[in-house]
């Protein structure tokens, strides 16, 4: 073989392949130097088609350019890292945000199973917290709830056992929430963590002097006179529940990447494409625009093509929506993710892997997700009033009891201003929103909503506009015959029996709706005779010797029927937005049977329900308008969008939004993921596909409207739970800190105790729990 030969074997395999070769060791590549510089590489295992490749490179020419694509491949699969709540924190590695301590998320799509290693971290220190701090727990609470334990544990002991057991709970579970405190502080960004980071520590610090060297907190007023007020058990407490708090908020964020990584494995990972006249599966990379690619039955079409030859039905599901498949012959443009029925499919590929349907609905879906940034708890808006107003209050007070303080003037100024540290801990405020949301979303579940992301919950009590998938959520998902109109020269029962016959052999996405019908009739089916079908047409074959032709009105024309005795009937029902098809026998125009997606019987009721509640409905759908409108008609919706893909559903929720309006989007379908993650509060009935459920908040576990309507009694009643919790831990915070500051002290020689002090915190969480566990009750 001369060098031409090398050189044209070389790149009619290269475009093939496409892929860059690997020297597997020194030797071949001595081997390929001595050959004339003519490299024999071993290829990847996936292309065992082709055992060699042949190129025309120096050893050094191919380790650079292997150098390079090593290079690209890294830099174009390394993500970058945003903070959902400032977007404008971009960084290269993941960390916290420096501006409000929360976790960055990935910018890209993220694939493979990568751990989530702060979930991981977390759920460790959680555990750990939870079994060293359970003893502490009861150390300092049992004597209060009436369990003497001094003659099992001395005072002092239990200090020092509760300061022993503490001190890894404060500085390794808690230290997440210490370094986002410090960066908070150090950025002049007050957050939640800020606040958890100065209780905490004031409670540690403080206890833990208390302990170490007691006579210098000794006063008149300590609760035991042996040692220092010790507050251990509010330091674990507050860590334990915050690392709770992350945990769940990264499973809730695991969720949402599931949705991505489903639409992901819509898209096969290989193609069957022509090479030198053969059909080899090759990576998707490896397909080039113009290239022939086959999909045989039941399988995933691969990439954004037009089909050259072959006949058969496609399942368009998750990117309109309709349940019924789609007939493709040449020249039928055809989507990424889409399955193929039972003919064997060529096509031309007119997109590559990255720039097809598929891969574009992916990237929206990932920036619809990251963009709908959750709003700031409460508790995070008030912390940049709050905690510096609580510092300056201790300062204050520190200062004020130095001054004009009763001996030990010290001793005074420093338990006063600590104890205003300690009393301002967010226990109570901590608790307001989560123990609501918890109790809720157990709540939901017994009426069949799943609360999967708290914050949409909260948003949904807001929400003015639902936009409502067509297919699936308000209608049942599943064509069935709804019609069967004669002309009175056969019985109903008779012409749906020889429509069978025909059509349960054949594949058209309508038969298997009509053999259905009259399996469920108790039909007994014949057995027909030279089927023969006609692709875009209809199909014929022979039923106990009677001809029988189902199929279009042109199909019916080309064989000389008339069909004046039915094209009135097929009219109505077209009309209300039915697919007609015509049956003839022996040549004789005998009736039409209709085919269509049934309204779900509560759907109606369920909607004027929402309209009462002052919400806006809008449907959005993929079908053609003339059967959405004839849905609408029947449900009264006056907005109708029709024959939407998935990016056009978000497009037309964003367009609402502009308008000021706060959306919820239910949907069931996978093209619903995109309007699902960009609407402000995503509803996914659980009916439909596991992308869709994965894209929403909240989930309609039976599929029925109605739960939505207990969705939005549900919100309602939480964010007034929410806010008479808040309204508890303010009051707590608003009375027990000028009282810890010794503002009674002047005119009634009042301190706050540490005992009332501690018995105040307990009352105020109790308090808010107690609040929160009535919406168990609520009616919904």
């Amino acid at each position: 073989m001369n060098e031409y030969q090398l050189r044209s074997s070389w790149q009619s395999k290269n475009s093939c392949l496409n892929t860059p070769g690997i020297v597997e060791n020194q030797r071949e590549q001595q081997i390929l130097h001595f050959a004339g510089r003519i490299a024999i590489l071993q290829i990847r295992p996936q292309y065992r088609y082709a055992n060699i490749r042949i190129l025309q490179q120096s050893p050094e020419e191919l380790k650079s350019a292997m150098s390079t694509a090593e290079h690209n491949h890294v830099e174009a699969s390394a993500p970058q890292f945003t903070c959902p709540m400032h977007p404008e924190v971009v960084r290269d590695q993941a960390g916290d945000c420096p501006s409000c301590g929360m976790a960055l998320e990935p910018m890209g799509i993220v694939q493979g199973d990568e751990p989530n290693h702060e979930l991981i971290d977390f759920t460790r220190r959680f555990w750990s917290g939870v079994a060293l701090g359970i003893p502490v727990i009861f150390l300092a609470m049992a004597p209060h709830v009436g369990f003497s334990l001094d003659s099992l544990v001395p005072p002092r002991v239990s200090a020092w056992l509760q300061l022993v057991l503490t001190t890894p709970i404060f500085f390794w579970c808690g230290w997440p929430f210490l370094k986002r405190g410090w960066a908070s502080l150090q950025n002049r960004s007050l957050n939640m963590f800020t606040l958890i980071a100065t209780g905490t520590s004031a409670a540690y610090l403080f206890s833990t002097g208390a302990v170490i060297c007691p006579e210098i907190f000794s006063s008149g007023f300590q609760a035991n006179e042996n040692f220092g007020n010790v507050y251990f058990e509010s330091t674990v407490g507050i860590v334990v529940l915050v690392l709770l708090g992350q945990i769940m908020e990264q499973k809730a964020l695991e969720r949402t990447g599931n949705a991505i990584k489903g639409l992901l494995d819509l898209m096969p990972k290989k193609a069957r494409k022509l090479c030198h006249g053969n059909y080899h599966e090759v990576l998707l990379e490896s397909v080039d625009v113009g290239d022939l690619v086959q999909v045989r039955p039941g399988e995933s079409i691969p990439l954004d093509s037009v089909v050259e030859s072959g006949e058969s039905g496609v399942d368009e599901s998750w990117l309109t929506g309709e349940s019924m498949p789609v007939s493709k012959s040449t020249g039928d443009p055809v989507k990424s993710g889409t399955m193929n029925g039972n003919g064997t499919l060529i096509f031309r590929v007119e997109y590559k892997h990255d720039q097809s349907t598929l891969s574009q609905v992916v990237r929206m879906v990932a920036e619809a997700q990251r963009s709908r940034a959750p709003s700031q708890r409460l508790a995070d808006k008030v912390s940049a009033w709050f905690v510096p107003l609580v510092i300056a209050i201790s300062i204050l007070a520190f200062l004020l009891w130095l001054v004009w303080g009763p001996p030990p003037v010290f001793a005074f100024a420093v338990l006063v201003a600590v104890s205003v540290l300690i009393i301002a801990c967010p226990c109570a405020l901590g608790l307001a929103t989560p123990m609501s949301i918890m109790v809720a979303v157990g709540r939901g579940a017994q009426t069949g909503v799943l609360v999967k992301d708290a914050q949409a919950l909260e948003q949904f009590f807001s929400v003015d506009t639902l936009v409502v998938d067509k297919t699936g959520t308000l209608t049942t998902g599943k064509p069935a015959v709804t019609d069967i109109e004669t002309n009175g020269s056969v019985r109903e029962e008779e012409l749906l029996q020889l429509a069978a016959a025909v059509e349960i052999a054949s594949e058209h996405p309508l038969a298997s709706s009509i053999v259905n019908a009259a399996e469920a009739r108790g039909l007994q089916i014949p057995e027909a005779n030279h089927f023969e079908a006609v692709a875009g047409m209809g199909v014929k074959g022979e039923v106990n010797g009677r001809s029988v032709l189902i199929g279009s009105a042109e199909f019916l024309r080309k064989n000389q029927c008339d069909l004046k005795r039915c094209e009135p009937v097929a009219e109505q029902l077209l009309d209300q937005g039915k697919t007609v098809v015509f049956v003839a026998i022996d040549n004789v125009a005998s009736g039409v049977i209709s085919v269509s997606d049934s309204i779900k019987a509560s759907t109606k009721p369920a909607l004027d329900q929402l309209r009462n509640k002052g919400l806006g409905i809008v449907m959005l759908t993929g079908d053609n308008a003339k059967t959405a409108h004839a849905v609408a008609a029947q449900l009264d919706i006056s907005e109708v969008h029709a024959g939407l893909l998935p990016d056009e559903k978000a497009k037309v929720i964003a367009e609402i939004q502009s308008r000021g309006h706060c959306v919820a989007m239910a949907g069931d379908g996978i093209n619903d993921a995109v309007a699902l993650s960009a609407a402000d509060v995503g509803i996914a009935m659980s009916t439909g596909s596991d992308i869709a459920v994965q894209s929403a908040g909240i989930t309609i576990l039976n599929g029925d409207l109605k739960g939505i309507v207990h969705a939005r009694n549900l919100s309602a009643g939480t964010m007034k739970n929410i806010r008479q919790n808040l309204f508890l831990a303010f009051a707590y915070n608003g009375i027990s800190i000028p009282i810890a500051a010794g503002i009674l002290y002047p005119a009634f020689g009042i301190l706050l105790s540490p005992i009332i002090a501690a018995g105040a915190m307990s009352l105020s969480s109790v308090s808010v729990i107690s609040n929160a566990l009535r919406l168990r009750k609520a009616k919904i």
